[in-house]
């Protein structure tokens, strides 16, 4: 009884045959696998239609790949679970922090709420108005004149409960015409952990991921 040689088709189901099963998905498995396949395949050769050296040298290609693309995926596996732990061994230096997101928030501390916008342009007069939960101002902050990009204020509570200061509300001006002014909100990093490979940061408002985060202060 002779074997006809092997088709590439054949070769590929083969393998994925394989790789359906954990313990078969090792690189030194298949190559033992397919190396016992292809020995067999020689002994029962038809002596009037042997293999020639091109058919040979592609499934012996063929085999190298598989089991290349196999070590190439588990040194990458390796090495994104080693920046995680990196990545969450540098995120607890974010621990304590104050972080600027998206949105429309302050901090309070200890006597003071701070707060963080951003100016698309220079300014020359800059006020913020701090809102309480009915969209009421409980205080103005004069902060002159500002240049471009992030910025932050901090406002003295004095009496006003620290529970009732909710938002803010920023007018800027260049030359008597309005300058855009986007209210930031600012979180304190009380934790951080990773989830599904990505870092997440717990806050006093919630959690943020770590592409999240437009700003450490």
């Amino acid at each position: 009884m002779f074997l006809t040689p092997l088709s590439n088709d054949q070769i590929e189901s083969y393998n994925a045959r394989g790789g359906a099963q954990a313990d078969q998905t090792d690189p030194k498995a298949m190559q033992e696998r397919f190396l016992k396949l292809f020995v067999a395949q020689l002994n029962n050769q038809d002596p009037l239609n042997p293999l020639d050296n091109a058919q040979m040298t592609t499934q012996m290609a063929q085999i190298n790949q598989v089991v290349g693309l196999q070590q190439v995926n588990e040194t990458l596996k390796s090495l994104a679970s080693q920046f995680g732990m990196v990545g969450a061994l540098q995120g607890v230096q974010l621990v304590g922090r104050t972080v600027a997101s998206e949105g429309n928030g302050l901090v309070v501390d200890g006597e003071q709420a701070r707060g963080a916008f951003n100016l698309g342009a220079a300014a020359d007069r800059v006020t913020v108005e701090i809102l309480g939960p009915a969209g009421e101002v409980l205080g103005t902050v004069d902060l002159g004149q500002r240049g471009a990009g992030l910025q932050t204020f901090a406002w003295p509570l004095g009496g006003v409960d620290p529970a009732s200061v909710r938002s803010i509300r920023v007018n800027a001006t260049a030359g008597g015409q309005a300058v855009t002014a986007t209210p930031l909100a600012l979180h304190q990093v009380q934790s951080v952990g990773m989830v599904e490979g990505s870092l997440r940061l717990r806050t006093d408002g919630g959690t943020l991921g770590y592409d999240q985060v437009l700003a450490f202060l």
